[in-house]
């Protein structure tokens, strides 16, 4: 059995939260589709799997809203389903943050394409580059020289960025985008000269580039926990104490940290 997955998002003034939530909790329904998919005042944030074309009708289906036409979604493909259960949500934010003054749908942040910034990591620009995951993502796997920000949580980003250069340009990145599109709008906010986000963050730099100037694995929010370079299932699993990478080759001993 084939299951496939689909990630995507999009920052957009949405109104009439309940009534969206459930239209699309009886059209998932009826699809025998499960993940989550979060609402909120500024968008819509939707992590799914289900049979291939049950998935391609759910996607026909909030294409016909017109809102919703254009949001890209990241595919790849499972030998089973990631997910229990389904859940249709409304939140306060579709990504937490808690800064009421970033509103990416009226001040999108700049944004670089995998190809472009694997020109520029090939060349050794002189760049920082700026993981804004939490930490136990990013001992999955990172790009070479990124800086960890070493959070547990994306609402402490407001102090990573602290000891960084603002005059030099900033890349940064993250799982699908969602985090970066924030993060990237908060650091203009403060001064920073040269801001941009990884396109579609590390699932579409795969996608497009493969792994160049990444070591290891990408970490996902699901049951098949980790992605490689060619969006498979890498079978890495995840610590249950500090939640980090457990090689199926290695002896894991956990230190909690």
């Amino acid at each position: 059995m084939t299951i496939l997955n689909i990630a995507g998002y999009k920052f957009i003034a949405l109104d009439n939260l309940a009534d969206l939530q459930a239209n699309l909790l009886a059209i998932c329904r009826e699809l025998n589709i499960k993940g989550t998919i979060l609402l909120s005042a500024e968008g819509i944030n939707i992590n799914l799997a289900g049979l291939p074309e049950n998935i391609d009708s759910f996607i026909a289906y909030l294409r016909a809203d017109a809102r919703f036409l254009d949001i890209p979604f990241h595919r790849s493909n499972s030998s089973f389903q990631p997910f229990n259960f389904l859940k249709v949500k409304i939140k306060k934010e579709i990504i937490t943050m808690k800064l009421s003054s970033i509103n990416p749908a009226l001040t999108p942040a700049p944004s670089i394409s995998p190809q472009e910034f694997k020109q520029w990591l090939d060349e050794g620009r002189d760049i920082t580059i700026l993981d804004t995951r939490n930490d136990y993502e990013v001992r999955f796997g990172t790009f070479h020289n990124a800086i960890n920000p070493n959070i547990e949580n994306f609402t402490e980003f407001a102090e990573t960025y602290k000891n960084l250069d603002p005059n030099k340009p900033v890349v940064m990145f993250c799982t699908g985008g969602i985090r970066c599109e924030k993060a990237a709008i908060q650091l203009q906010q403060e001064g920073f000269k040269e801001v941009y986000q990884l396109h579609r963050g590390i699932l579409n730099y795969f996608k497009e580039v493969g792994n160049a100037h990444y070591d290891g694995e990408c970490f996902v929010f699901d049951q098949r926990v980790s992605l490689d370079a060619n969006l498979e299932v890498t079978h890495t699993q995840q610590c249950k104490i500090c939640q980090g990478p457990i090689k199926q080759d290695t002896q894991h001993v956990c230190t909690g940290v």
